[in-house]
Parts: C-alpha cells; sequence; structure tokens
C-alpha cells in the first residue's frame, strides 16, 4: 500500500530537521535539467509565469540560481520536514517516532514539479514549481509533459518494489494529472474528506488538505498496512460514511462542531 501526497508552496527552510536519516531522490538528474531550464527566467518572466508577486519572484529566482547537486545536510533538507502547507501540518511529521518515521518512508511518496516523486526523507532545496505551471520545456509546453511516464513507472517500481498493488490517492487534481493512471498497477482509492456546513456535507479545501495529512500520520501511528483499517480513521472527527462511498472513492464525513 502506497500513499501519495502532494506537496506544499510553504517551506520551512529555518527549523533544523530532527533527524539525520536522509535519502537522494530517484530522478534527480530530471531535476537539474528541469532547473537548467528554469534558472534562466528573470524576475519578471517568473512573476508572469507563476502569478505570483514581485517579491516571491525574485526570492525564486534567488532560490533558482542556488541550487546546486550534490545535496548534502548542510545545503537541502528531507521534504517531509521542508514542506509546511495544510497537508504537512496535519501530518506533522517532525513529532513521530523513528518507527513512524521509516513507515512514512515506505508507505508515502510526495509529487513534485521539480522533483518529480519523492520519498518523505529524500533531500531537496528550496523550489516554487507546481504541477500545473504552463512552464514551456525541452520536452514539451508544461510539466505534465516534461514528467511523461516517468513518475509512472517509478510509481509502478515502488508498488512492485514493495510487493503491494494498491495506491491511496491524497494527492490534488493538479498534482494526481501527472500519474498516468490507466498504465498504473495498482487499484486505486482515493478518500474524499466533506465537512457539515449548513447542514451539508462539502469539501472545504482547508480542511481536506489538513485531513490528508491526518490519515497519513494516522496510517503511520497504526503501522497501517491493509486499505481497509483506514476506515477506522477518525482523527479530529472524522469517519467513514459508508453510503457516500463507492470501491474507489471512500468518503469520509465531519459533523458540524457545537461550540
Amino acid at each position: 500500500m502506497l500513499f501519495v501526497l502532494s506537496p506544499a508552496k510553504n517551506l520551512n527552510e529555518t527549523d533544523p530537521a530532527p533527524i539525520k536519516k536522509h535519502t537522494q531522490a530517484d530522478l534527480l538528474q530530471e531535476s537539474e535539467l528541469l532547473m537548467q531550464q528554469l534558472s534562466r527566467l528573470a524576475p519578471q518572466q517568473l512573476a508572469e509565469l507563476m502569478h505570483v508577486s514581485d517579491k516571491i519572484a525574485l526570492l525564486n529566482a534567488e532560490r533558482n540560481a542556488a541550487w546546486q547537486l550534490p545535496f548534502t545536510p548542510d545545503n537541502a533538507k528531507q521534504a517531509v520536514y521542508m514542506f509546511n502547507g495544510d497537508v504537512y501540518e496535519g501530518l506533522n511529521a517532525a513529532t513521530l517516532s523513528p518507527t513512524q518515521t521509516d513507515y512514512l518512508q515506505h508507505h508515502v511518496r510526495l509529487l513534485s514539479g521539480l522533483y518529480g516523486l519523492l520519498r518523505p526523507l529524500d533531500l531537496i532545496q528550496p523550489y516554487r514549481l507546481e504541477m500545473g505551471t504552463p512552464f514551456a520545456n525541452s520536452r514539451g509546453k508544461n510539466l505534465y509533459e516534461f514528467w511523461g511516464s516517468r513518475i509512472t513507472e517509478l510509481l509502478n517500481q515502488t508498488l512492485e518494489a514493495a510487493d503491494s498493488r494498491i495506491l491511496i490517492n491524497l494527492a490534488s487534481q493538479e498534482y494526481f494529472k501527472s500519474v498516468q493512471t490507466k498504465a498504473l498497477n495498482a487499484r486505486l482509492i482515493t478518500p474524499v474528506f466533506k465537512d457539515e456546513k449548513n447542514g451539508q456535507f462539502k469539501v472545504i479545501s482547508f480542511y481536506a488538505k489538513r485531513a490528508r495529512g491526518l490519515m497519513v500520520r494516522y496510517a503511520a501511528e497504526h503501522g497501517i498496512t491493509d486499505p481497509e483499517q483506514l476506515k477506522n480513521f477518525d482523527s479530529e472527527g472524522y469517519v467513514f460514511h459508508p453510503a457516500s462511498s463507492s470501491e474507489q472513492e471512500w468518503v469520509f464525513i465531519r459533523e458540524q462542531q457545537s461550540h
């Protein structure tokens, strides 16, 4: 069983990683090729391409200029501690035990516009390159064309090595589009998290992102290897809702909290 998550735009570059253990990303040569092209863009071009402020564009032009291999713990940080968005706040990997962190390393993969597919403890340097960015490159008009079948092939290799045929998709649509599902040698399960609002259950982005991280944390804490056990997920008030679920889509709902 393998989980896939999206990365985060927010990065935590300041706090040191809680553990020394690290690995190198499998697709770093591809990342280097992409960065050679990305680092040619001036801040103004980055601002237009990514629809970001001048300040953010300048920061990322500086990051791109500083990006260089090889990655070491002195110039890079493990991905699961670098990413700092809602998903990663729910996951809160820094507080997991060594055994639970090992679980993450074996059972979780992070999709990335620049790095393709990461293990949680793969070292990365700071960047911003969302998968949906229409960045024309040597392989096509966007990052989906750049990565092509590479991410899917690596997922298949990972699943085969783990003797597993189940992929739990906890990534956003933007990122999961980089996976060629027809070529994936796995059963796909997509958990969906809905919160009650005005008497109706809806996907509320902030809560749903956090819940994705909470589910991975729950799996790590319980050492889950059978997806059926995920139906017991109950963090922060979520419960599995069989009537709304299908074989591919598992719906978890949370009733409105009375204050």
